[in-house]
């Protein structure tokens, strides 16, 4: 089949964090996006951040109104993940090390509207990533799937990547979790759970009816049995798509652990479950 044409910005840069593994923050990487937005908006160049996280379960933000979001944080803490709720769209995503987190951090174009080009442009990819295992990437919301929305990507009816988006004023993240390996029925169920906590006698509007069979790993799709080659075909992508200036790193003022944990505090107090 004939691949769309798509492209990214010039200099487009590339930084992986994929294999930083120390921070049990999981706020950390959505405040370093915050930041890195606001440098990209202010005319730095365009962002791909490649990030994981050893054990987490991020929110969005109606996850956060649920009757008992309080007992289900509880809960999931208890069982030792990192609980955050983020400031972009999306539902509830649990992380572990099998899961890439891939960000674009872009300019917004003059005149720019329409939402749905930026989830196009992450769509293509994640698909053109994986056009060497498989052909058979597709898109379109997978009922019962966590996180669901109308850019889930899927194989052969199983959800393994979902999309979210932030915007700022002068730029924009779109976010991309990407199942590469592992179980997917198992990480539905933890969603699954936490919602039969967080949102007991909830409107059924509210949340996802996450069913387990919904999510499967590209593990599981595709045979991809580690992240490092999908991590190193998101990279090959972003170089065919951008003109590499592998310079410009030396051009720009990358936010500092300080002004990071400054921003997690405001993320917290702002969107945080006390």
């Amino acid at each position: 089949m004939e691949q769309e044409p798509w492209s990214l910005p010039a200099g487009t840069l590339i930084w992986d964090r994929s294999q930083q593994l120390d921070q049990a923050e999981i706020l950390y990487p959505f405040a370093l996006e915050e930041l890195l937005c606001k440098l990209v908006g202010e005319g730095g160049p365009p962002i791909l951040h490649l990030w994981r996280h050893r054990r987490a379960f991020v929110m969005g933000l109606r996850d956060s109104r649920l009757p008992f979001a309080r007992e289900g944080k509880r809960w999931l803490e208890q069982q030792g993940y990192s609980t955050a709720v983020r400031n972009s769209g999306g539902a509830a995503v649990p992380l572990d090390l099998g899961v890439v987190n891939v960000s674009l951090i872009l300019p917004k174009r003059t005149g720019q509207i329409d939402f749905r080009h930026d989830f196009e442009t992450m769509y293509h990819l994640v698909r053109d990533a994986l056009h060497a295992v498989t052909p058979d990437v597709a898109k379109g919301e997978i009922a019962g799937s966590y996180c669901p929305g109308d850019y889930d990507l899927s194989i052969r009816g199983k959800k393994f990547c979902g999309i979210a988006q932030r915007r700022q004023a002068h730029a924009f993240v779109v976010q991309a979790f990407v199942v590469v390996t592992g179980v997917g029925e198992e990480k539905a169920r933890l969603a699954r759970q936490f919602y039969q906590i967080a949102a007991e006698g909830a409107d059924g509007q509210q949340f996802p009816d996450v069913q387990s069979d919904s999510m499967a790993s590209l593990q599981e799709l595709a045979g991809l049995n580690d992240v490092q080659p999908f991590i190193d075909a998101v990279k090959e992508t972003v170089r065919g798509r951008s003109r590499m200036e592998e310079q410009s790193w030396k051009q720009i003022h990358l936010p500092d652990d300080a002004q990071v944990a400054e921003m997690v505090e405001s993320l917290q107090n702002r969107y945080g479950i006390d």
